[in-house]
């Protein structure tokens, strides 16, 4: 069971900034040279990749909770959630 729902953007984004973050790391403790402009372009590219991700992942999402199904008949899938059950009435 998992503790939380997977949010594939945010993967996305935490890697790139992580990628700039090692580019600048690098570049201060003189492992290479890098000039100031290169890591914007990977940050807006990964920024622009998170944004896709996080969009395909909430779509993923709202069908599953929709109750979309692929299985022939309508019959939810095993990972899909089961409907609520009906309250016993109380005697």
């Amino acid at each position: 069971m998992l503790r939380h729902e997977f949010q594939p953007g945010r993967l996305v984004a935490g890697f790139f900034l992580t990628v700039a973050g090692v580019i600048y790391a690098g570049d201060a403790g003189d492992a290479w040279e890098t000039p100031w402009f290169v890591v914007i372009p990977v940050v807006v590219g990964g920024l622009c990749l998170a944004g896709v991700a996080g969009m395909v992942g909430r779509g993923i999402r709202r069908n599953r909770q929709a109750g979309h199904s692929d299985r022939p008949g309508g019959r939810p899938g095993p990972g899909s959630p089961s409907p609520e059950p009906e309250p016993h009435p109380r005697s």
